[in-house]
């Protein structure tokens, strides 16, 4: 279930710093009055920080963008495996999403999305981050959290997008997601193994009924 859709730039890591700082070295070089350079840098600084924020984001939904997940993700893992922290990985997907297009037409879906991304970052913590991972299908990093902890966040969110019935040009649109997680062990060898069991889980859910949320078993 683990697609390879990338809804993000392509910007190498750093690059976008690396130039900005190579502009404003050339532009402080100029020889023109200081005033006018400080005006071109604090335009070039808007331009890079919007570029930055564009090339982490996703530009639908506003969440965080699957290149974003990548990187947060590495670090998590590597802090998890150095220091033995609670994390717990999630996933998951809107149920029946492609009927939800078929049906309803794009734009519905495009305003489906919009409207479980927003229920998300309402239900999680602000030191959880919640990512699209592509198409329907959303992770969130639960730093600091054992399975027994997220259940609590996990249901309430799947309960309130059961509840949320989104009207789109005066139809209503019956929504649910199916939800899989797993905490991280030690027999995790690598952040992909880590994932992939992770989507297991959502596979789980998803073949065993939907509208449920369904915890890896180590």
């Amino acid at each position: 279930m683990v697609e390879n859709t990338d809804l993000s730039f392509n910007i190498p890591d750093g690059l976008l710093d690396e130039i900005q700082q190579n502009i404003e070295n050339l532009i402080r070089d100029f020889d023109v009055p200081e005033e006018n350079k400080l005006e071109v840098i604090k335009q070039i600084n808007y331009i890079y920080t919007r570029t930055k924020y564009l090339s982490i984001t996703d530009e639908l939904t506003g969440l965080s963008n699957r290149r974003y997940f990548e990187n947060c993700f590495e670090k998590e893992f590597l802090r998890t495996q150095r220091y033995n922290n609670k994390l717990t990985l999630v996933m998951f997907d809107i149920d029946y999403f492609k009927s939800v297009n078929d049906t309803y037409g794009h734009q519905c879906g495009d305003y489906v999305l919009k409207q479980i991304a927003n229920a998300a970052l309402q239900t999680f913590r602000k030191t959880d981050t919640v990512f699209r991972f592509g198409g329907e299908e959303f992770v969130v990093i639960l730093t600091e959290t054992d399975i027994d902890q997220a259940s609590i966040p996990l249901e309430r969110f799947r309960k309130t997008v059961e509840t949320l019935a989104p009207v789109f040009e005066n139809k209503t649109v019956d929504i649910t997601v199916s939800i899989g997680a797993c905490q991280y062990n030690d027999s995790f060898k690598t952040k992909e193994e880590f994932l992939q069991k992770t989507d297991e889980a959502l596979y789980e859910a998803k073949n065993s009924g939907r509208n449920k949320t369904v915890f890896y078993k180590n």
